[in-house]
């Protein structure tokens, strides 16, 4: 379901440097999935396109949204200086969200790198499962870390060793010889391909939430295609659309 519309701002605080925190008080809280995205529009009517943010976390009474995001250009800059009451076009929900059902009473790994973090609280939720939760950070500052240890036993990986183990999320899974049944992951591509390996040298399935630029967010205009293995239905081709197949694929399906 896709929806366009005018939602309130809740709150919002900088999380860590040029990474931001905003609740949204919206109906489409009650649809929300793990591991779906809004798209947010600027007000700035020469800015066209809306910018994709994954959702972080749902209210208890699902009639709010989190979005936690990192500036990356002018349309962020933008959202980064709304304040409570203040209005906020979006459209959603969007994407299929992270199949959470096939963990259900396993050992999982959920593993989030950088702005890859915040989808992985919604999932940590809801999730019935035993947790281990890995995440990776450039340094110190570790949002939504203390909202992760309510869900989970919870590593940490630092690109400069201020904290955790230093290096990437796989290297904190060699550190601490953890083990898995199943993966869940939202990072940056090489992240992603490293779990991809990791997965098929384990022999165990991985679903992972792709990071990619997007321009509609609804599928039309194919701007954020994956090469796979099944023939795409819209396009013909080995290819999937990332904002409207995904953004979450199986692991083995995508040649990334």
């Amino acid at each position: 379901m896709k929806e366009k519309h005018t939602a309130r701002v809740l709150s919002q605080k900088e999380a860590a440097p040029m990474i931001f925190d905003m609740w949204i008080e919206t109906e489409l809280a009650k649809q929300a999935l793990p591991g779906q995205f809004i798209c947010v529009y600027t007000k700035d009517k020469s800015a066209l396109l809306p910018r994709p943010i994954s959702i972080c976390e749902v209210n208890e009474d699902k009639t709010a949204l989190r979005i936690v995001y990192r500036i990356a250009g002018q349309g962020t800059k933008e959202f980064s200086s709304y304040q409570a009451g203040d209005s906020i076009a979006i459209l959603g929900t969007l994407g299929n969200g992270f199949p959470k059902d096939k963990a259900v009473g396993k050992k999982v790994f959920l593993m989030g790198g950088g702005i890859g973090v915040p989808p992985i609280l919604q999932l940590a939720k809801e999730m019935d499962a035993e947790k281990q939760i890995i995440v990776g950070y450039r340094d110190g500052n570790l949002f939504l870390k203390e909202d992760l240890d309510k869900y989970g036993r919870v590593y940490v990986a630092t690109e400069d060793g201020s904290v955790g183990t230093k290096g990437n999320v796989m290297d904190a899974i060699a550190a601490e010889a953890l083990e898995a049944d199943m993966i869940f992951a939202c990072g940056p591509m090489p992240m992603l391909r490293a779990i991809k390996r990791y997965a098929e040298d384990k022999g165990i399935d991985a679903y992972i939430s792709l990071e990619e630029h997007m321009a509609c967010g609804v599928g039309a205009c194919l701007g954020c295609v994956v090469k796979t293995s099944e023939v795409d239905h819209h396009s013909h081709v080995h290819n999937a659309r990332i904002c409207t197949d995904g953004p979450v694929f199986e692991a083995k399906e995508v040649d990334i």
